[in-house]
């Protein structure tokens, strides 16, 4: 990419030693010094870039909760009693766009197909293995000469969107990234959609780099160092990716432009959360439509759940059905609707209620920190909101496997 087109990486990318946007290209995790000794002899031409290291997939999680996601990952399922459960485990450590090759010692074409078509495993090899096989099967995976026209499913997307301004919109979007980023391993993106007025890199205590609206607005002069240039470092696994634009100029977002910023993500990350404007550009609708979980954040007043209503209604013509979990935010806050006026104005069951801690979030605002480290009430009730959130990547229709990596 040219120099002139998205700003070099501020000091706050080089944070966090588990996410590196300069990745290995292979580690191989292998339980048996013969496996061990194969996959080097038919991978000697790779030189520096292979790393094989011995130990099973259950190393191979623990390790890589620690270390960056190569680009080509090789595990070894042998012994394990359960080792579509051992892949999911694997999933929630590694960044989605990994490849995943996996050796071991089943031979049924079940597993085989059970592994490729529903886990997005890239291929399969029975002990013993053999060079001619290494070569002719792993090999173009990892030198990225196999062609793969699945869909890329990758990263799941949660939709945060506020009945009106103030809600606490941005309040619940980045205390969710800071728990997902915590709780789950996984690696999480934080996008602020607030163009020009957005408060997540504040709650944060970081400052936002360039490059979003030229994403947004310019998607062609987008390329993968993007994220490299653009992302923010706020821990190990989670990032922010935000704009502070001028209020004299009028960004104009385009749905290219998002698209392209959503691929890029789906393939980096396990989670990505994005606040949205309640009154957001055309452009920026198009998130509905692909995001797997919407939030519709509101308080205990009298137009804010007028505006959940109408934000139902728009979810219908956008996405076609208004399913979205509710959060009533300020939840006892002297003056407010009791919770049973809101579920009766809704004509539905708040699905979660975030206490009133005004003074915990003030200060934690002023202090550049997250609310959730401030509040233990908050906190916990913002757990119980984050396990639901965690809870659907991993729900399934009975009888049916989902994709753990992108294609």
């Amino acid at each position: 990419m040219d120099g002139d087109r998205l700003h070099e990486p501020s000091a706050e990318a080089g944070k966090g030693a588990n996410f590196a946007f300069s990745r290995p290209l292979l580690v191989a995790y292998v339980s048996d010094a013969g496996s061990e000794g194969t996959l080097r002899a038919a991978l000697a031409d790779l030189g520096q870039a292979v790393a094989i290291l011995r130990g099973g997939i259950a190393y191979a999680v623990r390790d890589l909760s620690r270390k960056p996601t190569p680009q080509v990952l090789i595990v070894d399922v042998s012994g394990v009693a359960n080792p579509i459960e051992a892949l999911d485990d694997l999933a929630e450590v590694c960044e989605p766009d990994v490849k995943v090759l996996v050796i071991g010692e089943q031979t049924d074409l079940s597993f085989y197909r059970e592994i490729t078509r529903g886990l997005g495993v890239l291929e399969y090899l029975e002990k013993p293995l053999t060079r001619d096989s290494v070569a002719r099967l792993f090999l173009p995976v990892i030198q990225g000469r196999a062609a793969f026209p699945h869909e890329i499913v990758g990263g799941r997307v949660v939709a945060t969107v506020g009945a009106h301004g103030g809600v606490g919109t941005t309040t619940v979007a980045t205390n969710l990234a800071v728990l997902l980023a915590e709780h789950t391993r996984g690696y999480v993106a934080l996008v602020d959609l607030n163009l020009q007025t957005g408060a997540a890199a504040l709650m944060l205590g970081v400052k936002p780099s360039a490059g979003l609206r030229v994403a947004l607005e310019q998607p062609d002069r987008v390329d993968a160092l993007f994220l490299d240039r653009t992302a923010v470092a706020v821990s190990d696994r989670l990032r922010l990716i935000a704009a502070e634009e001028p209020f004299e100029e009028a960004p104009r977002p385009t749905a290219t432009g998002l698209a392209r910023l959503m691929t890029l993500l789906r393939r980096r990350f396990n989670w990505i959360v994005v606040d949205m404007p309640t009154a957001a550009d055309p452009a920026l609708l198009a998130i509905y439509p692909i995001a797997q979980i919407r939030l519709l954040v509101l308080t205990p007043d009298i137009v804010a759940v007028r505006d959940t209503a109408r934000l139902r209604a728009m979810l219908t013509a956008l996405a076609g059905n208004d399913r979205a979990l509710t959060v009533l935010n300020r939840c006892g806050i002297r003056g407010g609707l009791p919770a049973a006026m809101v579920e009766k104005g809704l004509g539905a069951k708040v699905d979660f209620r975030l206490p009133e801690t005004d003074k915990a979030l003030l200060a934690a605002l002023n202090l550049g920190v997250p609310a959730c480290t401030r509040s233990r009430p908050f906190r916990q009730a913002m757990l119980a909101l984050m396990r639901e959130v965690a809870g659907a990547r991993v729900a399934r229709p009975a009888g049916l496997v989902g994709r753990l990596f992108a294609r």
